[in-house]
C-alpha cells in the first residue's frame, strides 16, 4: 500500500504546515467532521472499527463514547505520547515528520467529546520532537486550525505540548495524567476510570499518538475505504518497529492483514549473515515470545492474540540463534526493574528479585532449583498490581523458560552460556530503544 500516515518521511519540509496541505489534503478532514455533531463522529469512528495502536487494541469510538458528558466539568484529550516501550519508536517518527496530522486528530477528538483543550504528552528524551511540534502547532494557530472559531464553525480548541521526565510508567493512562497534573508518574487506583474522573477530576480520553493519526484518515477517505484495509476489526494502516537481527530495521507501514514473516523477511530484508531466525517478540517487550513456525499469522490484535502473544505496540524485535535467550531475559528485566514506579510491592520487590535470580543464573552460578524460582517470583507478581506494569515484566522471565528451558538448565549444569552470551560482566545496558 502507498504509506498515507509516513508517506513524504524523507522530504526535508515534512512536518510543515504547507507539505501538509500541499501532499497530504491536511486540514480536509477537520472541516468534515466538524460540520458533523459529536454524536456523529463517534459513531462514524465505531463503525470505523479502529482501535487503539498504543497496546490495548480498544475500539476507539467506544472509548470516546464512554466519556462522561453529563458532567458539567471541562472535558480533556489526553494524547499519550510517551512511547517507552522497548523496540517501539513509531509515534517518535510521526510527531517528527508528521506532526500535523496528530494535531488534525487531537481536534477531530476534542469536538467528538466536547472538549476545548488537548494535551500532547512526550517522553522526556524528546526534546527535539517537541520543537518540532511546538513549531507545527504556532503554524496551525497561525493559520485558523487552533484557537478560537475554528474555520468559523464556532468550535474553540487548544493544543499544548507537555514533555514529561522520561519515566516508562508515565504510558500508563493514570500515571500520564498524574504526571501531567505535577505528581509523580504512579498508576491510580480503577474505577473511577478517565472517561468519568481523569486530569484534574475531569472527564478525559487518551488516547496514543497513532491512534489519534488515523482519525483524519477515517473523515477523509471514508469508512469503507478504511475497514477495506484489514482483516475484519483491525482495519486501517498499521506501523510496525521492526528491530534486532534484520537487514533493514525500521518503521514499516502495511495493513494488519501482512503476516510477520513478511514484514521480517520481505519488509526488513530478513536475517543478515545467514543466520536463522530463533525467536521474536511481536509486540514490544512486554508480550510472550513467538517461534519461527508462527511467523505465518496476520500481524493483526485478532491473529497475534490467536498465536499466543500480544500485537501490543506492534515493535517486533528479531532474535536470531546467535542470541541467548537467559541473557536476553536479563536484559529486559534490568529495563523493568529501573523503571518499576515502586508503588506496588510485588513489582517493586518482585523485578529486583528476577534480575538477581536471572543474573545468578547468566553467569553460570544457578541452580536448577533457581528456575522454579524464577517462574514462582514471576507468579506472585502478575495480576497482582494496580496497572499492566508487573505483568510486562514478569513475562520476559516466562516466555523465556516456557520456550528455551533447556538453555536455562544448560547454564546451571554447565556453568557458562551454550550459545556464547553478549554480555559477561557489569550490568547490561538497556535502551527503550
Amino acid at each position: 500500500m502507498d504509506p498515507v500516515l509516513i508517506g513524504g518521511v524523507r522530504e526535508p519540509d515534512s512536518a510543515s504546515l504547507d507539505f501538509y496541505r500541499r501532499r497530504r489534503q491536511g486540514y480536509e478532514a477537520i472541516g468534515t467532521a466538524l460540520a458533523q455533531t459529536p454524536d456523529q463522529i463517534v459513531e462514524t469512528v465505531k463503525r470505523s472499527g479502529l482501535r487503539g495502536r498504543g497496546g490495548a487494541g480498544f475500539p476507539t469510538g467506544l472509548k470516546w463514547q464512554f466519556v462522561d458528558r453529563k458532567s458539567d466539568k471541562p472535558r480533556y484529550i489526553a494524547c499519550n505520547a510517551d512511547e517507552s516501550e522497548p523496540g517501539t519508536f513509531k509515534d517518535h517518527l510521526l510527531m517528527e515528520r508528521n506532526p500535523h496530522l496528530l494535531i488534525e486528530g487531537c481536534l477531530i477528538a476534542c469536538h467528538a467529546i466536547g472538549a476545548k483543550v488537548a494535551y500532547i504528552y512526550i517522553r522526556g528524551e524528546f526534546l527535539h520532537v517537541q520543537d518540532v511540534l511546538e513549531r507545527a502547532i504556532e503554524e496551525a494557530y497561525a493559520a485558523g486550525y487552533i484557537g478560537r472559531n475554528i474555520l468559523g464553525t464556532g468550535f474553540d480548541c487548544d493544543v499544548y505540548v507537555h514533555r514529561g521526565a522520561g519515566a516508562y510508567e508515565a504510558g500508563e493512562e493514570t500515571a500520564l495524567l498524574e504526571s501531567l497534573e505535577g505528581k509523580r508518574a504512579q498508576p491510580r487506583l480503577k474505577p473511577p476510570f478517565p472517561a468519568s474522573w481523569g486530569l484534574y477530576g475531569c472527564p478525559t480520553a487518551v488516547n496514543n499518538v497513532e491512534t489519534l493519526c488515523n482519525v483524519p484518515l477515517i473523515f477523509l477517505k471514508g469508512v469503507d475505504w478504511y475497514t477495506a484495509l484489514g482483516p475484519e476489526k483491525n482495519g486501517g494502516p498499521k506501523l510496525y518497529c521492526v528491530s534486532g537481527h534484520v537487514a533493514r530495521p525500521g518503521v514499516y507501514e502495511a495493513t494488519m492483514k501482512t503476516t510477520l514473516r513478511e514484514l521480517i523477511y520481505d519488509y526488513a530484508g530478513g536475517v543478515p549473515d545467514g543466520r536463522q531466525l530463533k525467536a521474536v517478540i511481536p509486540g514490544g517487550s512486554s508480550v510472550p515470545i513467538l517461534l519461527p513456525d508462527q511467523l505465518d499469522v496476520e500481524a493483526s490484535f485478532d491473529g497475534i492474540s490467536r498465536a499466543g502473544s500480544l500485537l501490543g505496540s506492534a515493535a517486533i524485535i528479531a532474535m536470531d540463534d546467535s542470541t541467548c535467550m537467559v541473557w536476553a531475559a536479563l536484559n529486559l528485566l534490568h529495563f523493568y526493574r529501573h523503571e518499576s514506579c515502586g508503588k506496588c510491592t510485588p513489582c517493586r520487590e518482585g523485578t529486583d528479585w528476577l534480575f538477581k535470580i536471572l543474573r545468578k543464573i547468566e553467569q553460570g552460578d544457578g541452580e536448577l532449583r533457581d528456575i522454579a524460582l524464577l517462574e514462582n517470583v514471576a507468579g506472585l507478581i502478575t495480576g497482582k498490581t494496580l496497572c499492566a506494569f508487573g505483568d510486562a515484566a514478569a513475562t520476559p522471565a516466562l516466555t523465556t523458560i516456557k520456550h528455551f528451558r533447556g538453555e536455562f538448565e544448560a547454564h546451571v549444569r554447565e556453568g557458562r552460556c551454550p550459545v556464547g552470551a553478549p554480555w559477561r560482566a557489569g550490568t547490561p545496558a538497556v535502551s527503550a530503544h
